[in-house]
């Protein structure tokens, strides 16, 4: 059975490949709510217990306070 990353749509064979590519890709899996950029959880912690937005002009800190999980995210209909 095939391992498919949400983000980015690629296949690994096993399920440590996709976690290992997880942290890496490109389409992110974090967004800000203070700046509308998509990253890496990679790009946004250190220690992987404090989270602050990459981008540079931005004060975006905090899981679930600025930064979110983009599976988390809903659509809404306006």
């Amino acid at each position: 059975m095939p391992h498919i990353c949400r983000n980015c749509k690629r296949t690994f064979g096993t399920e440590l490949e996709l976690e290992l590519h997880r942290d890496t890709c490109s389409d992110g899996q974090l967004y800000c709510d203070e700046c509308g950029d998509r990253f890496t959880e990679r790009a946004a912690t250190e220690d992987g217990w404090h989270y602050r937005c990459p981008n540079d002009d931005c004060d975006g800190t905090g899981i679930d306070d600025d930064i979110h999980k983009v599976s988390d995210a809903r659509v809404t209909k306006q």
